[in-house]
């Protein structure tokens, strides 16, 4: 495992697409490629069966004439006869005849009802509606249309220069306490904001700040003060209903609210096409981020970033985070499982991010190992311990160099990034549970305890 890295450029954890496209092929053919079937002998009454057979020359009209009154006589007779042999037998049966008949209806019947069992599955029929405007009025006031107001700047040949910008995104209100509501988004959607604002579904605008950001997971959370908000819109303003999205099927239908294109907030619909779908996306510090997300046909585009992904009882079951931005590639929007962003949400809300001063310190200098490099090597995804600081936290608990950790604190490491994220909200003294893969073990996971210290006599 030392030929992972070198000890040079490590980063200290206290410190700060491949798009693949699908051609499906069209078939067309020519007219004359067409087979059109064989050619086939229409039968007649008249024929024999010999097709090239030519029928005989008819006789004259009088001959013709006397046949037909002759064979019309006859039939005649015949047909009398017969008609009274069938009326005689039926007032004789008549009865049992009909007995027989309602049996044999009643079997049929039965027959519909109980289809006999076979070792072949047959799928039911179910009734799928499209319209959801119930559930979109119901969840409407717990959407806001997320406005970011910054400064971007640009190099150009007279020096750095910066330039005002404005984007917008989505979010949903999932909290409220007597001071401020609070607002899940996506990190990205307030990346680099100078000011937030914030309009509710009535149309009302307020000025928002940052509760706190997890750019490992695209994940923030915004809050509003309560005073700033007219009684009007606070009398109509809803917190959503969480949902299960670990409960979630393929094939489920689903529905998306939000401020897509920045043109206010609209809805689509759809179904669940997947689960679990790896997707790495890069944020603005250049981080790649990689989550196992939902995936959605229902219409995803600019601007729903941060909105709610609903199943069919209004419940959130997702938070919108990206989508495939390929030409070539329609009806693939992505949402963070909201069962997975919950805690870390519920996290940003209860605490603030602690200061420098309070600030804690693992202790190692760490590098990530990627998905690739899990298979390659046969480790686990986490965070691969390159050093450890003398007298540090990690050190006491028994954490070595080439060791991986994999979960701090009760959430999955996937990488330095992940780790720092969840550091920010601890204070030096913290103590915390790390499950770590130790290389003396055959990478054997195991979970201890770590005790955080200062960051500033750390690093001292």
């Amino acid at each position: 495992m030392s030929d992972f890295y070198s000890n040079n450029g490590t980063n200290n954890s206290g410190d700060n697409e491949t798009n693949s496209s699908t051609t499906n092929g069209a078939y067309s053919y020519k007219k004359d490629q067409i087979n059109q079937g064989e050619s086939y002998y229409q039968w007649s009454p008249y024929d024999d069966g010999k097709k090239n057979k030519k029928p005989k020359k008819s006789s004259g009209f009088g001959a013709k004439l006397g046949k037909t009154a002759a064979i019309a006589l006859v039939f005649g007779l015949v047909a009398g006869i017969s008609f009274q042999s069938v009326v005689t037998v039926s007032n004789r049966f008549i009865n049992k005849d009909a007995t027989q008949i309602t049996e044999t209806k009643t079997e049929t019947k039965s027959s519909k009802e109980k289809i006999p069992s076979s070792t072949t599955a047959t799928t039911t029929s179910t009734t799928v509606t499209t319209d959801v405007s119930t559930i979109v009025d119901n969840v409407l006031p717990a959407i806001v249309q997320v406005t970011n107001a910054g400064l971007k700047e640009y190099r150009t040949f007279f020096g750095t220069m910066q330039q005002p910008t404005t984007s917008a995104g989505s979010g949903i209100i999932v909290s409220q306490d007597e001071d401020n509501i609070y607002i899940a988004t996506n990190n990205h959607v307030v990346s680099g904001a100078e000011t937030l604002t914030i309009t509710f579904n009535d149309g009302e605008a307020v000025e928002g700040t940052i509760k706190g950001t997890d750019s490992s997971c695209d994940l923030a959370v915004v809050s509003v003060a309560i005073k700033d908000i007219k009684e009007d819109t606070l009398s109509e303003i809803k917190v959503a209903t969480l949902g299960d999205s670990d409960s979630t099927v393929v094939g489920e239908a689903t529905i998306v609210i939000g401020n897509a294109m920045g043109y206010g907030t609209s809805v689509t619909n759809g179904i669940i096409s997947a689960k679990d779908r790896e997707v790495s996306i890069t944020d603005d510090d250049g981080n790649v981020v990689t989550n196992s997300l939902i995936q959605t046909n229902a219409a995803v585009n600019p601007g729903n970033s941060g909105g709610a992904l609903l199943n069919a009882k209004g419940e959130v079951i997702g938070i919108v985070s990206a989508k495939l931005a390929e030409e070539s590639v329609e009806g693939m929007g992505y949402a963070i499982p909201i069962s997975y962003a919950w805690n870390i949400i519920q996290q940003m809300v209860d605490n603030d991010v602690v200061s420098e001063l309070e600030a804690s310190y693992l202790g190692i200098a760490g590098r990530d190992i990627t998905k690739e490099m899990s298979e390659q090597y046969n480790v686990p995804i986490g965070v691969y311990v390159a050093q450890v600081v003398e007298g540090s936290g990690a050190e006491q608990a028994g954490i070595e160099t080439e060791d991986v950790i994999t979960a701090f604190n009760g959430r999955k490491v996937t990488s330095v990034n992940t780790l720092n994220n969840i550091m920010k909200y601890l204070p030096a003294g913290s103590t915390v549970e790390v499950k770590v893969a130790k290389a003396s073990k055959d990478y054997k996971e195991e979970t201890i305890k770590v005790t955080l210290t200062h960051k500033i006599d750390s690093v001292q």
